[in-house]
This record gives C-alpha cells, sequence and structure tokens, in this order.
C-alpha cells in the first residue's frame, strides 16, 4: 500500500462536540483533508507546537517526552496513520535509536503532537485516505469520500481553507494590542492554553 503525505492545515474548536476539536489534515500532493476528532489537551498541546511564540512556562508532556528522547538519543522519524475501525484512527511512531529502527503504537492525537517536535513527517496509507478524507465546501467539484462524524463537525464549522486554531471570540476584538499581549502572558502563566491560543489569533489578525 502506498504512503501519502499529510501536513497539518488548523485545528477548529467543535460547536457540536462539547470539549472536543477536529483537527485537520491536508494531503500534500492533492486537495483532500482528513478531519480527526482530539480531546482538548491534545489540541493545546498541538495548537502549542504550531504557535513557536507561546512558550509553556512547565514542559507539557509531550515536551517531556522529547525532552527524555533526546537526553537518551531517540528520534521519531516519521509518524503513520496505518488503520481506520469505527471512525477511529490508528498511528505509530517509527524511532530510531543506534540505527535501530522500533514502532510503537500510539493515539493519532500524541503521535501528531510529537511529529510537530521532532519536525517528523507525517503519512496515511492511500486507503484510509480514499475512505475518510473530505473536500471542504468552497473547493471545486466537492466529493465527500465518506459520511462521518467528522465531516458533519467539518461542514458545519469550516467553510473555506482559512481554518481557524480557535473559535471565535468577539470579546478581544475591543482590546488594545498591549492589553492582548498582557492577557497572552498571564494565560500561559496560568497554563490556560486553550485562553492563549485564542488570544494570539487575534494578534495574529492585527
Amino acid at each position: 500500500m502506498s504512503l501519502v503525505r499529510l501536513n497539518i492545515k488548523g485545528i477548529s474548536y467543535s460547536q457540536t462536540q462539547n470539549g472536543a476539536y477536529a483537527l485537520i489534515l491536508n494531503e500534500v500532493s492533492g486537495d483532500r483533508k482528513l478531519p480527526i476528532v482530539i480531546g482538548a489537551f491534545e489540541a493545546q498541546s498541538i495548537a502549542i507546537a504550531l504557535e513557536k511564540e507561546i512558550k509553556p512556562p512547565r514542559p507539557l508532556t509531550h515536551d517531556l517526552f522529547k525532552s527524555f528522547a533526546d537526553q537518551f538519543e531517540i528520534v521519531v522519524k516519521q509518524v503513520i496513520i496505518h488503520k481506520l475501525v469505527d471512525g477511529v484512527f490508528y498511528s505509530s511512531l517509527i524511532c530510531e535509536r543506534d540505527k535501530i529502527e522500533e514502532i510503537i503504537d500510539a493515539r493519532t492525537s500524541d503521535a501528531i503532537a510529537l511529529a510537530l517536535r521532532f519536525n517528523a513527517p507525517i503519512f496515511t496509507y492511500k486507503n484510509i485516505l480514499d475512505k475518510a478524507g473530505i473536500h471542504l465546501q468552497g473547493e471545486e467539484n466537492p466529493t465527500p469520500s465518506q459520511q462521518t462524524n467528522q465531516e458533519e463537525i467539518i461542514e458545519d464549522e469550516l467553510l473555506s481553507d482559512d481554518i481557524e486554531i480557535s473559535k471565535k471570540d468577539d470579546t478581544y476584538k475591543k482590546l488594545s494590542i498591549t492589553e492582548l499581549e498582557d492577557l497572552l502572558s498571564q494565560a500561559v502563566q496560568n497554563e490556560n492554553y486553550e485562553k492563549a491560543a485564542k488570544i494570539r489569533d487575534e494578534i495574529s489578525k492585527r
């Protein structure tokens, strides 16, 4: 089976599933998207890895794993989303130490959070993308491959390719850049990374 490389398109807060987020992976050599529902903690960890300017005062779990791996010279070479069963994606970490490769089972959300920290490529098999890949609204000739819960979330919340990292919040629009930067610093210090991601998104828009 041939592998298809993916990159991260963005993260969207799900208003249809309380506390859930939709992680969007984009086919590098095509226009299909692979939506994956993940939890709040994993979404925050991925958002922090994407937003380089947000620096947690203490290491998150995935940061700790990275430090541990670095200390023992373990490298995550790539992540492969290798199976889809009943809407659940299964992934593997391809790791290497002393030129010896090991394959480690992982939740897809954890695997992607680690892939970002190791700058490791993300792949899936073509048959998985054929089964679960979708075209977002606004693209030419949309041909959804599968009507899933993930697709419903994307269609409800993402009307274009401009995918937000967090849900819209009008509160921050009334504040100045200086006030937003102060709030961002406080949110990071308090380890409220969901709030930090929203503030950072508003600063980026400015």
